[in-house]
């Protein structure tokens, strides 16, 4: 079990893969706009336990790819990371206050991927291989009466 993380009460590998753009694609993350929301992102991913794998910001969009635990949502991390740093980084950049006028400097919406080292079909291999009898049935009882 090597690679997995521990809490008191779980032994997790959860890696997503997120995207996420800026309102109307605008291209306003470069210089100092883009290193303050790189350290706005990875001050918020350290706040909750989120461990940054990979990361790129690019002049219209974020790529990450983190590891987190299983008490975090991938809507919460997003609603946490794209609702702080549009806040502070509008509150620090008034060019981004006056072009965001409504206040919301991302896109409503995100890509999510889940990443990880076991395929769908090595799952349902071990699954199917735990008892032997009922092999056409998809979710079975182990120790039947």
């Amino acid at each position: 079990m090597d690679g997995y993380k521990r809490n008191g009460h779980a032994v997790f590998d959860i890696k997503y893969y997120i995207i996420w753009v800026t309102k109307y694609r605008y291209k306003v993350l470069h210089g100092p706009i883009a290193w303050r929301v790189r350290e706005l992102i990875r001050q918020g991913c350290e706040a909750r336990g989120i461990t940054i794998l990979q990361g790129s910001v690019g002049k219209d969009h974020i790529h990450l790819l983190i590891s987190c635990p299983p008490s975090l949502a991938p809507s919460k991390i997003m609603q946490y990371l794209k609702g702080r740093s549009s806040r502070l980084l509008q509150d620090e950049f008034p060019e981004l206050k006056k072009r965001y006028w409504g206040q919301h400097l991302w896109a409503r919406g995100y890509f999510c991927a889940t990443v990880g080292n076991v395929s769908e079909e090595i799952i349902r291999n071990y699954i199917t291989n735990q008892l032997i009898e009922e092999r056409n049935d998809i979710f079975k009882i182990e120790d039947a009466f």
